[in-house]
């Protein structure tokens, strides 16, 4: 469970920085699109594992999900 938290906060940012590096390869389009291109797979290839990690971590019993009933 220790390690669990700092996974998923390295994964979520990550993702964030594999979003910025698409970001600025479209806003200085030099004409090569596949260095965009590679990095939006890479944040699709990052969300997929983060999903499957919660999954797992949920299977396991190492996180519970609860209602947000007040």
């Amino acid at each position: 469970m220790e390690l669990l938290k700092p996974a998923i906060f390295l994964v979520l940012a990550a993702i964030v920085v594999s979003l910025g590096v698409a970001l600025y390869q479209l806003a200085t389009d030099r004409g090569d699109s596949n260095k965009m291109v590679r990095s939006l797979t890479v944040r699709v290839a990052l969300s997929v594992l983060l999903f499957m990690l919660l999954m797992v971590a949920w299977r396991m019993g190492l996180i519970r999900p609860h209602g947000l009933v007040p």
